[in-house]
């Protein structure tokens, strides 16, 4: 694991390390936009941020991960890697980091808005297959068969709710 820890460029960074790193090149807008990080737009600083890092590990996490795969441009990892924190996985030996990834706000918005109506396009055919395999098994009830029926009248005389 040693061995395969060298081969990780989280390996031995400091996190005020590799914050610095991050805001030397790409400044505050630009990471505040592709993170999200409130203690990013509000009078960001160092100190105030690794106060945050410190203690929320999945900000942490989408840092690192951040630093990794935009920043040094590392290969994303496969899925059983995937389930590791970003300190713990490994790259091949020998791997070496790519230049960083130019961004701008709007190449990030751009790309947010993207994945953003892709999720909805998923999530809407998540939903229209799911009604398919209803309607295919049979298990779906019918949510017309309401209003295919006249609305039932009611008496007020009638203590037991017959019908007239």
């Amino acid at each position: 694991m040693i061995k395969e820890q060298q081969n990780n460029p989280l390996h031995g960074l400091k996190l005020e390390v590799l914050l610095t790193e991050l805001v030397e090149f790409y400044g505050w807008e630009i990471l505040s936009t592709a993170l999200r990080f409130h203690c990013f737009k509000t009078n960001p600083s160092i100190d105030g941020s690794l106060k945050f890092l410190r203690k929320t590990e999945w900000a942490r996490v989408k840092l690192e991960d951040f630093y990794l795969y935009r920043f040094k441009r590392m290969p994303k990892p496969d899925p059983q890697e995937y389930e590791l924190a970003p300190r713990e996985r490994g790259f091949a030996p020998g791997l070496v980091e790519r230049d960083p990834m130019i961004l701008t706000v709007e190449s990030i918005e751009l790309s947010q808005a993207k994945a953003a109506s892709n999720f909805k396009a998923k999530t809407e055919q998540h939903a229209k297959d799911k009604v398919s395999h209803k309607r295919e098994h049979g298990t779906e009830r019918n949510s017309n068969h309401k209003a295919n029926k006249p609305e039932p009248l009611y008496d007020p005389s009638n203590p037991w709710g017959k019908l007239k």
